[in-house]
C-alpha cells in the first residue's frame, strides 16, 4: 500500500492528503496518518510539497472530516440510538449517561481520540451521536487536528524514513494506553452507574426526543 500511497502524492500532491485523511475521520477505514507522514517526508527529502502547507492541509482535512462525521453522528447515529438502542441494552438512562460524560469530557476524548487509530475515525460520529455542544466539539477538533497534523508531520519532515519505525511502535504504544484508559472508564462508570445516571439525569433533566 506504501508504494501505490506514495506515487498518489507525487502525482497529486496536497490534493490526496486532503482526500484521504478527510475521508479518515468521516469514519472510512483508509490510512490518513500514513498520507500525512509521507507527505512530510516527501516534503524534507524530495522537497516536492512544502511542509507547513503539508500540515495545514491535514489539519483543515482533519477538522472538516471530524465535523461530518459529528453530523452524520448527530443527525443519525443519535436516532439510530434511540430507535433501537434497547435492543443492545442501551437503555435512555445509559444514552443520557453518554450525553453527559461527552458534556464533561468530551473535549479530552476528541483530543486524544486523534491519536489513536480507530477512534480517529469514529470520534466524530461518537461525539455527534452523543449530542456534544458544537461549540465544544469543534474547539476540541480543531486543538486536536492541529496537534496531531504538527507532531506526524514535523517529525517525519525532520526525521524522514526514520520516522516510519518510530511511528509504528509510538502508535502502538498510544493505542495500548488508549485501551488500558478505556477499559478503567468503563469499569468505573460500571461500578458508579446509578451515580453517574443520577448526576446525568440532574444535568440533563426529561425525557430523551429526537428534535
Amino acid at each position: 500500500m506504501m508504494p501505490s500511497i506514495a506515487h498518489l502524492i507525487h502525482a497529486y500532491g496536497l490534493v490526496v492528503v486532503a482526500a484521504i485523511i478527510g475521508l479518515e475521520c468521516v469514519g472510512l477505514p483508509v490510512p490518513g496518518e500514513t498520507v500525512l507522514i509521507l507527505a512530510a517526508i516527501f516534503a524534507g527529502t524530495m522537497h516536492d510539497l512544502n511542509i507547513v502547507e503539508v500540515v495545514l492541509t491535514a489539519t483543515v482535512a482533519a477538522i472538516v472530516g471530524q465535523s461530518v462525521g459529528y453530523v452524520i453522528g448527530r443527525e443519525f447515529g443519535y436516532w439510530l440510538l434511540l430507535r433501537y438502542g434497547n435492543y443492545l441494552r442501551i437503555t435512555e438512562s445509559r444514552i443520557k449517561l453518554g450525553q453527559y460524560l461527552f458534556l464533561r469530557h468530551g473535549g479530552k476524548i476528541i483530543v486524544v481520540a486523534r491519536f489513536v487509530p480507530v477512534l480517529r475515525a469514529l470520534a466524530g460520529i461518537l461525539a455527534g451521536a452523543n449530542r456534544m455542544p458544537w461549540r465544544q466539539f469543534l474547539l476540541a477538533n480543531a486543538a486536536g487536528a492541529f496537534a496531531w497534523a504538527a507532531f506526524f508531520g514535523f517529525a517525519a519532515y525532520m526525521l524522514g524514513r526514520q520516522v516510519e519505525r518510530i511511528a509504528g511502535p509510538m502508535v502502538i504504544i498510544i493505542g495500548i494506553a488508549a485501551v488500558v484508559v478505556i477499559a478503567a472508564a468503563a469499569n468505573f462508570a460500571g461500578r458508579h452507574e446509578a451515580q453517574l445516571a443520577a448526576e446525568a439525569e440532574r444535568v440533563l433533566p426529561g425525557p430523551l426526543r429526537w428534535p
